[in-house]
């Protein structure tokens, strides 16, 4: 839910149906800022807002950053409190709010996803622009069945859980086709051509996807050389994401083995955009990243 900025009417007033790709995760982060957007503008604070719904300052706080669900009589005693009274309008916080509850379509997978990680598949569906530097595998997202079972089973031993989890890893890479497909800009060390995961012929299959897959308008592939000895990437792998609501601030995301980090204030995330800048600019242009890809086909 996006409110017009600039306006005089009220942030309810200005309310208009979120485009976020229907991702529970990101719909909860839009209507989280939408009811911020509404307390601040009463000079409510946290506590008073707490006390309403029988809960403490600090559920608020959940609630307007979108870590929580929200339950329907929060939201329309929130909505009373809030001044918020056309049933017209309170109407579309409840559809909304029951829209951000609903389970996404991962999960079927729950059972065996840390919760950190179902956040970020909930904003990966969200995002119109991924950038992201991979320094020594494929990403994920550009993976084939054998390369990604391949890379899971060096962490993972049970065929079935294996079986479900390279399940899940190709279903994500839907957001990369479709009539409006996420925008994928990736940089990818050489190391990861070179490692020869699941075997000769899994390898040649993963370089050709990706020779195959570069083609397309919404993807950019470059490879980062080794004759260029360091560069700005030399701490590790990382992703920008980009959203197209505003409510929605770019974000870095750092997989660690068992948790994550997401980095969303506004100089940490410039700094890694502007690594992922020079990372551009440092590495083979995607025609020279081509011809690479080509060779190591052949030589794998």
């Amino acid at each position: 839910m996006v409110a017009r900025t600039g306006s005089r009417e009220s942030p309810a007033q200005n309310a208009v149906a979120p485009t976020a790709g229907g991702s529970p995760v990101a719909l909860r982060i839009l209507l989280g800022a939408q009811l911020r957007r509404l307390r601040e503008a009463k000079q409510i604070t946290p506590e008073e807002a707490g006390y309403v719904i029988r809960a403490s300052h600090s559920k608020i706080s959940r609630l307007e950053t979108g870590r929580v669900s929200f339950k329907d009589r929060d939201i329309t005693d929130l909505l009373t409190l809030y001044g918020v009274t056309s049933e017209a309008e309170r109407e579309v916080f409840r559809e909304l709010a029951a829209r951000a509850n609903s389970p996404g379509w991962w999960h079927d997978y729950s059972d065996m996803l840390a919760s950190w990680f179902e956040e970020y598949l909930g904003l990966e569906e969200a995002a119109v622009q991924i950038g992201t530097y991979e320094a020594q595998l494929v990403p994920g997202l550009l993976q084939t069945e054998d390369y990604a079972s391949a890379v899971i089973m060096l962490q993972y031993s049970n065929p079935k859980e294996i079986s479900r989890r390279v399940s899940l890893r190709i279903a994500r890479q839907a957001v990369l086709s479709g009539p409006d497909p996420t925008s994928l800009w990736a940089v990818i060390d050489e190391a990861a051509l070179r490692r020869p995961l699941g075997g000769p012929r899994a390898m040649r299959d993963q370089l050709r996807h990706l020779i195959d897959i570069s083609q397309r308008p919404n993807i950019t592939i470059q490879i980062m050389p080794f004759t260029n000895g360091g560069h700005a990437a030399a701490g590790g792998s990382f992703s920008v994401m980009h959203f197209a609501e505003a409510e929605l601030p770019d974000l870095v995301y750092l997989e660690q083995l068992t948790s994550a980090q997401y980095l969303i204030k506004p100089d940490i995330v410039d700094t890694y955009l502007e690594v992922l800048d020079r990372l551009r600019r440092e590495a083979a242009t995607p025609a020279e990243s081509l011809k690479t890809l080509q060779q190591r086909l052949r030589q794998a």
